[in-house]
């Protein structure tokens, strides 16, 4: 039997916006979980198990519908780079990113009544250079903060992007053709009229 709606596990507007671009009809639910990652673990783990936790997290308090999960992280040397906490840890991570390409990973998760299912999408990004004076510009404009990374492809960073190999929107929090496979598999509609 089709689902009438998704439910989205997170705040996240820009997720929002991607639901929105390829029509799935949702319901916006945030999700309270830790979003520590464990000991030597590895990216993609890492943003597999945050998007099923979240996903998860939702159902448990609603169940009649899918759940949708998502969680993104950026990974540089190995490191795994969360939101900034301050000025100078994103001023920081901009330094670390600053002339190199690193790597992103956002996972999608859906619960359902059959169970979870979940994909992953890993990007790679380069930037251009990025001097002090341009990354603590970059910070003052506001939109690092709670960002994976430091930044946001889609706002002001984008002139920072020198090449992109993957998914712009897996990028910006959201892969939707991952996702929207995990919505068809549910029986989550998409393209519907808004």
């Amino acid at each position: 039997m089709p689902a009438e709606f998704v439910y989205l596990a997170s705040a996240s507007p820009r997720r929002r916006e991607l639901l929105a671009q390829i029509g799935v009809p949702f319901r916006a639910v945030e999700a309270d979980v830790d979003e520590s990652p464990c000991a030597a673990e590895s990216p993609a783990a890492y943003v597999s198990r945050l998007a099923e936790r979240k996903a998860d997290a939702v159902w448990a308090r609603t169940g009649d519908a899918p759940v949708l999960g998502a969680d993104t992280t950026v990974e540089i040397d190995g490191r795994i780079l969360g939101k900034p906490v301050d000025e100078a840890d994103g001023v920081a991570m901009l330094a670390l990113l600053s002339g190199r390409t690193h790597r992103v990973f956002t996972a999608a998760a859906v619960r359902s009544r059959t169970g979870m299912r979940s994909r992953l999408s890993r990007s790679e990004v380069t930037f251009r250079p990025i001097d002090e004076a341009e990354r603590r510009a970059y910070w003052r404009t506001g939109e690092p903060r709670g960002k994976a990374g430091g930044y946001a492809i889609q706002g002001y960073a984008a002139v920072f992007v020198s090449d992109l190999k993957g998914s712009y929107s897996g990028v910006v929090g959201l892969p939707l053709f991952e996702t929207a496979a995990l919505l068809a598999e549910a029986g989550v509609p998409r393209w519907s009229p808004r």
